[in-house]
């Protein structure tokens, strides 16, 4: 029979399985019927014959199976098995099928999709040669300005006198008119220290970099170009190096053409890469400010080693030149960080809100499978007294839950990257300049694994909830219990537990989209200190061969304000250097007459207005007047300031009449205050108001200003015509970045990335509430489900339908509060981790969880009460007559 059994196992039979099967049947019944022949010889009858031919074979069907599994990989064989039954079993529910199928879907979708942007910004290296040895460097000057900018004298100082940095470079942005054969156009530009792009670790794709010494006094005008602008603006034609482009007047040399893949996020997309000039009247002053450090750092030294050197070298050039360097010290910072800045923490509150639906998801998921087990305990019962081990039983929901995580991880990493998509469009154009980490996302590799670690460990979830209760004593009571098929007490304590974890979640997620949502709202009704309806703004740029001239810059200003005042429609115009709500920054060190000055550095914001600048915003005078025409350069200097520098430095006397000037306090910084106003949100609008300073433009002109004009019509509307106007003056001049001030306003990065975080995880907030709900909902409607019987008994016995509502709301009464409960604790702990995010609100804001309880307990209540009320309904002669 040995010999008989191999025989019959010679065919292989993981694949073409049918066919296999048939041959091997086939096969083992010719060897069956050989022996029956020679039992029919010796003498046997027919039935002994077949009898004893099928006792020593052993069995046709175990026979079978045992070739099988000598033919096949066992393992394999019943996964796949397990795998075909699966389909079969939730095929015959498709209501459970597609529920638990959609909610995997959604967790995987928020979470994914808000991981690939935080691979993006804080995993993803940044695309540069050893990223992680590159840092920023930078200049301390206050506590609100721990990274500000270096000096260029400074910063030369820093290079030739540290003993941390293999490379230590400069950069900022600009901003350039180009001559084109169209005329003048604007463009984004950057300039930078020669060595900058090898301190990088970039090389061109195209020419070369730039030389050493090719940003010192003398050195020819050069220019390299982003792979952008050379395919946009120049056909991408490789003649193109050597050719000459006109910036600003001045012809710059075309030397390069950077990498397509390039990218410097603090300069945003910068079109033109020029040489820093080193002679310019900023870079021979070292109190003016205008450059930021990237360095990269010797191998074996550290962020903090480094920071250490630099602020050596602070202080010692502090003591050198105490008049400019009184105070200031140093700041070093892994480059990264400087990149990713303020996103941060949004995206890591983010991440974690989408983390929260989808342990929701998950929770509720498990629960529906819970339920499924249950009502599946007579057929595991049946399977278990027929012969099934634990092993083959636990089997069966191991294919089920693998089946139910592959196609909510298919559909849920769809609908993830067509959300990348969607989330990166409605990144605001400029903003997402600043980040360009953030664009193309897709499902890479980082992504990819984290997907599978979480399509993993939702299998092994799905596949051991089930289990939990498994036991072959249960077996016999499911078998015992006949057809009730009742889950006893099971379900009751453990959905109520998967309950509680679902309405804790909700309420960590409702607490913070209500914080983040009264945020938000603080931060856009914040008072700016001006009235921002009705007003357009429009930034002005004049090449400076034409206008570099004081003369010629205040001719131009007036000739525009003029021109734009006679347009329909225009109320007033005025120009300043820096508009509102932009940042705090472009500052001015100042002295006061008759007080007392140890060498101090009081920093102060400095706007340079027109006459009619501050009249247009609709900021209110608090004291003394505004600037007129007549404020130029023939008169003595003076100066408007706001209520934040007379409470700082005139806290207990009338600044009117007040003198100030530079450090050294020379003649021809001199300037009077002849005017207060209320403090202007000069910086973003989540930003403290600094001291500022509003000098008048005719006594400080400039080639490159903003208008503000405000207009009895729509803002929009006039932009085009202020555009043409300011081309019909002279089309050498350029006007860009027209726009509302109210739209400026609601795009700025501060209010984009509240209100980004605030919308976000309010919808996952709405959808944990939903999913919470509906998880209270199916644990009470099950719970009466089984307690039929017992509340037919109750209502027979004379109880009166109000009872019942009773017995089941007090049951979701205490899971209710049990979840809000845990939900507070857990809400504080949460909160306090993002109260950074927060402005103008506390994280533990008493009336915010007061309301987020309110409404989580009536929407509990209301899930509760439609159970509750099929309960009251009850018909006690049916309910006893069903069980």
């Amino acid at each position: 029979m040995r010999r008989l059994r191999a025989l019959a196992c010679r065919l292989p039979g993981l694949f073409r399985k049918d066919r296999h099967d048939r041959e091997l049947a086939a096969e083992i019944d010719s060897h069956l019927q050989l022996h029956i022949d020679d039992n029919l010889r010796a003498g046997m009858t027919p039935e002994q014959a077949r009898r004893d031919a099928l006792v020593k074979l052993g069995g046709l069907q175990p026979t079978l199976e045992a070739c099988r599994e000598r033919t096949t990989v066992p393992f394999v064989e019943h996964l796949l098995r397990d795998v075909r039954f699966a389909f079969r079993q939730l095929r015959k529910s498709p209501g459970f099928t597609c529920t638990a199928i959609l909610m995997l879907a959604l967790g995987m979708c928020a979470s994914v999709a808000i991981f690939a942007f935080v691979d993006a910004a804080l995993i993803k290296p940044l695309p540069y040669p050893n990223p992680n040895r590159l840092v920023g460097v930078y200049e301390q000057h206050l506590p609100q300005l721990a990274r500000s900018n270096l000096s260029y004298l400074d910063y030369i100082d820093w290079k030739k006198l540290n003993k941390v940095f293999t490379a230590l470079e400069v950069y900022n942005n600009t901003g350039f008119i180009v001559t084109t054969r169209e005329g003048a156009q604007p463009s984004h530009a950057a300039f930078v220290s020669a060595g900058f792009f090898r301190a990088l670790g970039v090389a061109p794709a195209l020419g070369r970099d730039f030389y050493a010494g090719e940003d010192l006094p003398g050195a020819p005008h050069t220019v390299m170009l982003s792979h952008a602008t050379w395919r946009n603006r120049y056909g991408g034609k490789p003649d193109v190096i050597g050719q000459t482009v006109t910036l600003d007047g001045v012809p710059y040399v075309v030397v390069g053409v950077l990498p397509r893949e390039f990218h410097f996020a603090p300069v945003g997309a910068a079109e033109y890469w020029t040489t820093v000039d080193a002679a310019s009247s900023c870079s021979v002053r070292r109190s003016c400010h205008n450059l930021f450090g990237v360095a990269r750092l010797r191998e074996g030294i550290s962020v903090q080693a480094a920071l250490a050197d630099t602020r050596l070298i602070a202080r010692q050039l502090e003591r050198q030149y105490p008049g400019s360097n009184r105070g200031q010290g140093a700041d070093v910072a892994p480059l990264t960080d400087v990149i990713v800045g303020d996103i941060r923490p949004i995206l890591l509150v983010l991440l974690g809100g989408a983390g929260l639906l989808l342990l929701i998801a998950c929770v509720n998921v498990s629960s529906l499978l819970l339920v499924r087990s249950e009502s599946r305990r007579r057929e595991m019962a049946v399977r278990s007294a027929l012969g099934a081990s634990r092993a083959r039983l636990i089997g069966q929901f191991v294919a089920e839950g693998l089946v139910l995580v592959a196609a909510g991880s298919a559909l849920g990493l769809a609908s993830a990257a067509w959300t990348m998509q969607v989330l990166s469009r409605l990144i605001n154009p400029d903003l997402l300049a600043r980040m360009p980490f953030l664009q193309g996302q897709g499902l890479n590799v980082r992504v990819s694994a984290f997907a599978c670690a979480i399509a993993l460990l939702a299998a092994v979830l799905f596949a051991i909830t089930p289990t939990l209760r498994l036991s072959f004593a249960q077996m016999r009571e499911g078998l015992a219990e006949g057809s009730r098929g009742s889950a006893g007490n099971t379900w009751r304590r453990l959905g109520s537990k998967l309950v509680v974890v679902e309405l804790a979640t909700a309420m960590v997620l409702l607490v913070g989209a209500g914080l983040l949502g009264q945020s938000l709202y603080c931060l856009m009704h914040v008072y700016l200190g001006f009235q921002p309806d009705h007003l357009a703004t429009v930034e002005v740029a004049a090449p400076d061969v034409t206008y570099g001239k004081d003369p010629q810059a205040i001719a131009l200003g007036r000739r525009i304000v003029s021109q734009i005042a006679s347009l329909p429609g225009v109320q007033s115009v005025g120009t300043t250097s820096l508009l509102p709500v932009s940042y705090n920054g472009n500052t001015d060190w100042i002295r006061f007459v008759g007080k007392p000055y140890n060498g101090e550095h009081n920093e102060v914001n400095e706007r340079d207005v027109s006459s009619g600048y501050l009249r247009t915003l609709g900021a209110k005078p608090v004291r003394g007047r505004y600037f007129s025409d007549a404020d130029d350069q023939t008169k003595p200097r003076v100066a408007v300031i706001n209520q934040a520098l007379a409470r700082k430095y005139y806290p207990d006397e009338d600044p009117l009449g007040k003198q100030f000037g530079d450090d050294g306090l020379s003649p021809k910084s001199m300037r009077t205050i002849v005017g207060v106003v209320e403090d202007i949100r000069e910086g973003s609008l989540d930003a403290e108001i600094w001291p500022a300073e509003y000098l008048p433009a005719n006594q400080n002109p400039n080639t490159y200003f903003s208008l503000v004009v405000r207009t009895s019509q729509s803002p929009q509307s006039i932009l085009p015509a202020v555009a043409a106007a300011i081309r019909q003056i002279d089309p050498g001049v350029v006007a860009l970045g027209g726009t509302a001030m109210q739209e400026r306003i609601a795009d700025s990065q501060s209010a984009y990335l509240h209100r980004s975080a605030a919308w976000l995880v309010s919808g996952f907030a709405a959808l944990a509430l939903l999913l919470g709900v509906v998880g209270l909902y199916g644990v009470i409607a099950y719970s009466v489900g089984q307690r039929t019987r017992e509340i037919g008994v109750r209502m027979a016995l004379g109880a009166e339908p109000r009872a019942v509502y009773g017995l089941i709301l007090k049951e979701a009464g205490w899971l209710t509060a049990a979840g809000i409960f845990a939900g507070i604790v857990g809400s504080l702990a949460v909160t306090t981790l993002m109260r950074k995010l927060l402005f103008g609100i506390e994280s533990w804001d008493l009336p915010t969880l007061v309301a987020v309880a309110a409404v989580l307990a009536v929407a509990a209540l209301l899930a509760s009460y439609f159970p509750a009320r099929r309960a009251a309904s009850v018909n006690p002669v049916d309910a006893l007559r069903a069980e």
